[in-house]
């Protein structure tokens, strides 16, 4: 019996600013996450979205952009797509990610390339595209946020992943530096200990 193929659909504006409001932290191996969302079963391929950064408006934002999008892109099976921001009345909006997305959820359902998608998003937005996907046939699964995660977008769900500190246990790139007795370990303002450094560049424009 053939293998389940899996497709895996990020928004990654809201992945990171959920990270980010939920846990504290970014440094997210992807490559990992993946293969935890995926389990046992065959991966089609993972697609990431996002907006590019303007390096008009915000130069140092969009190095650290490019800086993470190289790393990110050498993910086994994973294509990035990239939409645009614009600048109205001093107020960035980012254009075109969601209908990318939505697109291809729906376009590689039609061409029967998957047989689950797999949405890390809480944007309920794309509720109604999930559903036109379950109509198709296929199966849906949606990797949420607790408090981050439109209803709507759960309820067209029909399996979900529930993101917390226990999900990303081992997902992290950097590890929390354990507190030298004599108190000679650093710490964060907050007296927790503080990070080591990560070797990925700092996704700070996820």
């Amino acid at each position: 019996m053939d293998l389940e193929r899996v497709a895996i659909f990020i928004d990654g504006s809201n992945l990171y600013h959920a990270l980010e409001g939920t846990l504290k932290r970014h440094d997210l191996d992807f490559t990992q996450f993946v293969a935890k969302l995926c389990g046992e079963r065959r991966l089609f391929r993972t697609y990431y979205y996002n907006a590019l950064q303007d390096i008009a408006v915000r130069p140092e934002a969009f190095r650290e952009q490019q800086e993470f999008l190289d790393t990110l892109k050498k993910t086994p099976y994973l294509e990035v797509r990239l939409g645009i921001i614009k600048t109205a009345q001093g107020t960035q909006v980012e254009k075109g990610v969601d209908m990318m997305l939505g697109v291809d959820l729906l376009n590689l359902a039609w061409n029967n390339l998957y047989d689950t998608a797999i949405l890390v998003s809480g944007d309920a937005d794309f509720a109604y595209a999930l559903q036109t996907v379950k109509n198709m046939g296929k199966h849906v699964e949606v990797a949420y946020f607790e408090g981050a995660t439109a209803r709507e977008l759960l309820g067209v769900a029909d399996v979900r992943h529930q993101l917390d500190n226990e999900f990303f246990t081992t997902l992290w790139t950097s590890r929390r530096r354990r507190r030298r007795r004599g108190g000679s370990g650093k710490a964060n303002q907050d007296g927790s200990p503080e990070d080591r450094p990560s070797q990925s560049p700092n996704p700070a424009t996820y």
